[in-house]
């Protein structure tokens, strides 16, 4: 299982629009999450970060349209 630096993570989120003074706590949380999915469903760690960040591309997406 690879591990995602916790900044480089931070640099995504934010670059998704989540604000910057939360983005490092949310990156702690989604690797938590990647891991708890990773152990659950057997899918690999980059996989479930990938579903994990698309779900939240989408909900920051929703949020700046106003839904």
């Amino acid at each position: 299982m690879e591990n995602f630096d916790l900044k480089t993570l931070e640099a995504v989120l934010i670059g998704l629009g989540c604000p910057g003074e939360k983005a490092l706590e949310m990156a702690a949380q989604l690797d938590k999450r990647a891991r708890q999915l990773t152990q659950e469903t057997g899918r690999s760690y980059e996989d479930a970060m990938d579903y994990l960040l698309t779900l939240m591309r989408q909900g920051w997406a929703a949020k700046e349209k106003g839904l």
